[in-house]
């Protein structure tokens, strides 16, 4: 038997709107695409998953709420995300998305907790320089970030110190950005049968 959860009214606005045209139970949908986004499970495996407990849903069904209710889902969570370490670490890897590969750019903090991502087409001083002046905006500013050897992270960070009264320490040690390039294995695993860009999107930030 599943589990009761929170009634629709006590939900933020935009999610109970969207649930509410969805037309089908609060907890299947939101049990669908807790387990879309944290497993790696494909559209047809959650279909098969649920007939097993005599639930008739199509994985196309499945899919439009992952569509819908993700970016909402994220929108949320970064509301009401709590307060970030002042040591980040950061590091890039490529994923493919509908066919492409994209750069993945992602902030952890010392506990591996996800500060931050963003996607890009190109791994250069741009994209990195987007990804920190984005970071730093929601999350506010760290006072240590450790990088690779990457020269574009370290010109990018270069070009966002030359705008502050107080620079952000830079740090190019390896060994202490394993607990991000760790985390990226992870991440790939998951994002495998993914089928988008916005999926994947939220899949990189758990």
């Amino acid at each position: 038997m599943m589990k009761t959860l929170t009634p629709r009214t006590t939900l933020a606005p935009g999610i109970a709107k969207v649930l509410k045209r969805l037309h089908y139970p609060l907890e299947v949908m939101l049990l669908c695409v807790r387990w879309y986004v944290a497993y790696s499970l494909s559209l047809r495996n959650l279909e098969e998953m649920l007939a097993e407990r005599d639930i008739g849903v199509d994985h196309s069904t499945v899919h439009r709420w992952v569509i819908k209710l993700v970016p909402l889902f994220e929108k949320t969570f970064r509301k009401h995300k709590r307060p970030v370490g002042k040591s980040w670490r950061v590091d890039e890897t490529y994923i493919k998305v509908k066919g492409s590969w994209k750069y993945l750019y992602r902030a952890v903090d010392k506990a591996a907790n996800t500060i931050d991502f963003l996607f890009r087409a190109k791994r250069d001083k741009a994209a990195a320089q987007r990804f920190f002046e984005k970071a730093i905006g929601q999350n506010g500013s760290p006072e240590t970030v450790t990088i690779d050897k990457s020269g574009s992270n370290l010109a990018a960070l270069n070009a966002v110190n030359a705008e502050r009264e107080m620079p952000i320490k830079v740090r190019q040690i390896k060994y202490l950005n394993n607990i991000v390039e760790q985390d990226h294995r992870a991440i790939k695993r998951r994002t495998r049968p993914m089928l988008g860009s916005r999926i994947s999107t939220a899949r990189a930030s758990f």
